[in-house]
């Protein structure tokens, strides 16, 4: 059986070419219609997909972060908890009372929370921020600072990489006024 050969488009054209002036022209300008058309169908696609590209990305981009912000909290409901046990052992810790097997077990916790990214701070003489320290109560003046100061951490402040999971419980001083 003799393989036929296929042909394409163009080849079939070639053949159908009236080789008149007139009639050259008009096919010209009907292959340029044609063009413009295919162009602009081209365009419109990848133009659509462009958009679909942004759009997938997008949305990429806020699955991401949505995974990271779920992470986070749920990391924050389960060491919001644990702040008392952490109290208590630091309570413990400055009573002299942590030792033998129980120190192992409070340092292992304070490890793990800490890998976590659960971080404590507050420290005494440290200026004063609301946004991250909780004032139980002015103590007084003091002559030696400048600013609202930090005398005294009732309980330690936490956060979780910038925000805050407790703040920071603490009796502050005033500098004294100027005369």
């Amino acid at each position: 059986m003799p393989e036929q050969r296929h042909r394409t488009r163009a080849q079939e054209r070639a053949e159908d070419i009236d080789i008149r002036p007139t009639k050259l022209l008009a096919d010209i300008e009907e292959l340029k219609n044609e063009l413009s058309t295919t162009k602009g169908q081209s365009d419109e696609y990848l133009s659509a997909l462009q958009r679909e590209r942004a759009e997938f990305l997008n949305y990429k981009r806020r699955v991401d972060r949505d995974r990271d912000l779920v992470r986070e909290n749920a990391v924050f409901a389960v060491l919001s908890p644990m702040l008392d046990v952490l109290d208590s052992i630091d309570r413990a810790r400055d009573a002299g009372e942590l030792e033998g097997g129980f120190k192992g077990v409070a340092d292992q916790l304070e490890r793990i929370v800490t890998g976590l990214g659960l971080s404590k701070y507050g420290a005494p003489g440290g200026p004063f921020d609301p946004t991250h320290h909780e004032a139980l109560s002015h103590v007084g003046t003091d002559p030696d600072v400048d600013v609202v100061t930090c005398k005294h951490i009732a309980k330690a402040g936490y956060r979780i990489g910038d925000r805050v999971v407790r703040a920071a419980q603490v009796l502050v001083v005033d500098p004294e006024p100027v005369s």
